[in-house]
């Protein structure tokens, strides 16, 4: 679809005119981070199955396709009913199941959509056989542990092999197993990743080998983390990768090693309202309200604060950071050590702010402000969606 579709911005409209704060996606970079990945995937031969916790929007979603609407991955059943609602037909449920969520994963399969859920317990297993006789069931793909983060089942844990056998006598359809490397995010600079990647499909495919030595199909091996899928050597044995960040990128990435600063696509448009010179402070009017609380960076080398201060056209500010927030309000000072200088922001002067974490932030507003690099007019408004 056409941005003139969707777009709902006034022709006239600018970053220097809208409304603050508001978030501001740079399409010139999101197309860049986009084509990146694709082509890393498809040199390997391995398919690639988006996931859309982030961008949680239709115009998004479709940015990412060269044609058709899939395959995606989802975090809630809303995004996954959202996306129907679009066209979208084959998608993955990747958040442990709950059996009370069974009639709505149920209700997608029988509008059409090739949905798939995630399990990692024979609990979960027998609620989907008691719901077999009803129909419309979707596949089912059992969680892997591969590195101790989170949820599923080590490789070898005898457990695979029960939870596919209550599948299988229910007439329940297995897909294969899917795992997550959500360790690689402790990864700074580069360092390890390429291991943490290699641990992710060794896992998954151990695990879909184990299945098919005792009589099971394992057609679906899934990995992915955003961080393991720009590192991954090899993919053997893997069919698809999923990845959700990797379009828009943010500062904890940036520290991970996975990107620069001039990958992050999306940013948060904010005024100056204020000055505390005795402090060395410049205050903004987005607060964490609408950068989000996330500290995603205070563990790194460097700390970014809030975010880092860029200039209305994306420019960093050397040193210049959000070094606390309240609800609606941002200090922005120079980081501590630096020897940097403040810059001279007027009031009502406009700046825009790279987030610690994409997901996190974008999920507090409610639409995209589309722009191209180096330009400062609003060539779209993209709406995203919320919820569960």
């Amino acid at each position: 679809m056409t941005d003139a579709v969707h777009a709902q911005a006034s022709a006239a409209e600018t970053i220097e005119s809208i409304g603050t704060p508001a978030l501001v996606l740079d399409l010139t970079r999101f197309e860049r981070n986009v084509a990146r990945l694709a082509q890393r995937l498809e040199s390997q031969g391995v398919g690639f199955r988006p996931h859309l916790k982030t961008a949680k929007s239709v115009d998004v979603a479709e940015r990412l396709f060269s044609g058709g609407r899939g395959p995606i991955t989802v975090s809630t059943l809303k995004e996954a009913e959202y996306f129907a609602d679009a066209g979208f037909t084959d998608m993955t449920y990747a958040v442990g199941l709950a059996p009370d969520k069974i009639t709505r994963a149920q209700a997608l399969v029988a509008r059409g959509v090739d949905a798939t859920v995630v399990i990692d317990t024979a609990e979960q297993a027998r609620a989907l056989a008691e719901a077999a006789p009803s129909g419309n069931l979707p596949g089912v793909l059992i969680e892997i542990d591969c590195d101790g983060h989170r949820g599923g089942l080590r490789p070898d844990d005898s457990r695979i092999v029960a939870i596919a056998d209550i599948l299988r006598g229910a007439g329940v359809p297995l897909r294969g197993v899917l795992t997550h490397a959500g360790e690689s995010y402790a990864c700074r600079d580069g360092d390890g990743l390429p291991e943490a990647a290699e641990a992710e499909r060794a896992a998954a495919v151990a695990a879909a080998e184990l299945l098919r030595r005792r009589g099971h199909e394992a057609p679906v091996v899934s990995v992915g983390s955003t961080p393991t899928a720009h590192f991954a050597r090899d993919l053997a044995g893997v069919t698809e990768v999923r990845a959700g960040v990797f379009m828009f990128f943010d500062l904890v990435m940036n520290g991970i090693g996975v990107c620069t600063l001039d990958d992050i696509a999306l940013s948060v448009l904010a005024t100056v309202v204020g000055h505390k010179p005795e402090k060395g402070w410049i205050l903004v009017d987005a607060g964490w309200m609408a950068m989000s609380r996330d500290r995603g960076t205070a563990r790194h080398p460097v700390d970014q604060g809030y975010g880092v201060v860029c200039d209305l056209d994306g420019v960093v500010h050397p040193d210049l950071i959000v070094v606390d927030a309240s609800q609606e309000h941002g200090i922005v000072a120079i980081r501590p050590g630096s020897a940097a200088s403040l810059p001279a922001l007027a009031i009502g002067e406009r700046i825009r702010i790279l987030p610690n974490h994409a997901c996190a932030t974008a999920a507090q507003h409610g639409e995209y402000r589309v722009v191209r690099a180096g330009q400062r007019g609003i060539a779209a408004t993209w709406q995203r969606m919320g919820g569960w």
